[in-house]
């Protein structure tokens, strides 16, 4: 009882440390028109401290493109102030982003157990894949591909029905701590593939037919930081050599025209390639894995958000994939199956021009090992809540998602190589 109490008023504190972190911040969204307004953006970075939200670095920022950033409360008028002077169209997409946060939990009374419709914690997430693969012991079960840096283990999940020869699909989520919905989708597709196992006629052929690894959250240690200390934190929670900054971020850490575009070698900066590709416990667990059963996974999706952007490669250089026709016709068929739940509107295309220019991502390094079905999801939304989707968009989120990602997996199965 005593060490429940003490969890419980652990919990209280660091909900409340977060309480006094975000009250009066601002996300901001602007569109410079031309160079000059760009470089009053990056001038306003250099002299304060910005978060920006999309792009992820303020060295992508272009004239006519979106740019959402988030400022601390005691500089906003400030900001503000210099917009409005200088001419630059702004608009504050979120006013209060405590208040912003508070409302992503939708009700107040949490469950205590795990939720397919709320945010769950990491200990949640890891008592469920214990649970989820010994109850359907003939369709799942659980792996541990390695550990983090602070030493938490990395789970796996292998779905499918045993068989010889099976070829297999690999989705990952939860890359970017405070992106939260993306592991929310990883625990939604494994509830959705038990549960319609031999009921829905296209799961129960892709489950019996592939295999399906999934890891629920690649980037353990720096979800845990988004509940406990910081809800903004993106990078992993290592340490860096020779600075006080922490952290790398694990889609700039792979070897795929690593630290080039994109990505800073910055150790302080939120797109920090680390000190070599594959430098964190996480990125190389992952890329050992992948290489091990290179022979058996003909497709890799990684869930991010927020965008609503079905990406393909290639991320580090404006040159297209050798299949770009084949891979440009799977994510527009994918993006419409995904539009007829909802309506949620997707862009689709290569990652250097339908986004930014980023090296080092997982997709594009999956892809130049010879997985030449590679794609990443940006979740909802657009912007409107950007990294605090609401639990209520959870389901509708996963829903329409789930219909992209089985198009993908029943294309593959049909197309084999």
């Amino acid at each position: 009882m005593w060490a429940l109490l003490v969890l419980i008023g652990a919990a209280a504190v660091s909900a409340h440390l977060q309480d006094l972190a975000f009250d009066g911040q601002k996300v901001f969204r602007v569109i410079p028109q031309n160079d000059e307004q760009v470089e009053i953006i990056k001038s306003l970075a250099s002299n304060m401290q910005v978060d920006f939200w999309q792009p992820d670095s303020v060295t992508l920022v272009r004239p006519k493109m979106q740019v959402d950033f988030r400022v601390e409360a005691d500089k906003s008028f400030e900001v503000e102030d210099l917009l409005k002077e200088s001419g630059v169209k702004y608009r504050v997409l979120i006013d209060n982003l405590q208040a912003a946060l508070d409302a992503q939990f939708d009700s107040k009374v949490r469950t205590a157990g795990h939720s397919y419709e709320k945010y769950n914690n990491w200990e949640t997430i890891a008592a469920w894949t214990a649970d989820i693969a010994a109850q359907n012991p003939d369709l799942v079960s659980r792996s541990v591909i390695g550990e983090t840096y602070e030493g938490r283990p990395m789970y796996l999940l292998k779905m499918g029905k045993s068989g010889p020869n099976k070829k297999a699909i690999f989705i990952d989520c939860g890359f970017h701590a405070r992106e939260w919905i993306s592991p929310a989708f990883c625990q939604w597709f494994v509830k959705e593939a038990v549960e319609t196992y031999g009921k829905d006629t296209v799961m129960t052929t892709l489950l019996n037919s592939l295999d399906f690894y999934v890891l629920p959250v690649l980037n353990i240690d720096g979800y845990v930081y988004t509940w406990t200390n910081d809800r903004m934190w993106r990078k992993t929670r290592s340490k860096n050599a020779g600075s006080r900054c922490i952290g790398t971020d694990p889609n700039r850490n792979f070897d795929a025209g690593w630290c080039t575009l994109g990505a800073s070698k910055s150790p302080c900066d939120s797109t920090y390639c680390g000190s070599a590709p594959e430098s964190e416990k996480e990125t190389k667990a992952l890329a050992d894995f992948i290489r091990e059963h290179l022979s058996t996974i003909k497709a890799y999706l990684t869930i991010h958000s927020y965008s609503q952007l079905l990406l393909f490669p290639y991320s580090y250089a404006y040159k297209l994939p050798s299949n770009y026709e084949e891979l440009n016709s799977i994510a527009r068929a994918a993006s419409e199956q995904l539009a007829s739940l909802y309506n949620t509107e997707y862009t689709y295309g290569p990652g250097a021009t339908t986004i930014y220019p980023a090296a080092g991502g997982s997709d594009d390094w999956a892809y130049d090992e010879g997985i030449k079905y590679s794609f990443t999801f940006e979740l909802r939304d657009t912007g409107r809540y950007g990294f605090l989707l609401p639990e209520s968009q959870i389901k509708p989120t996963c829903e329409e998602t789930l219909l992209a990602v089985k198009y993908i997996a029943n294309y593959v199965l049909e197309h084999l190589y």
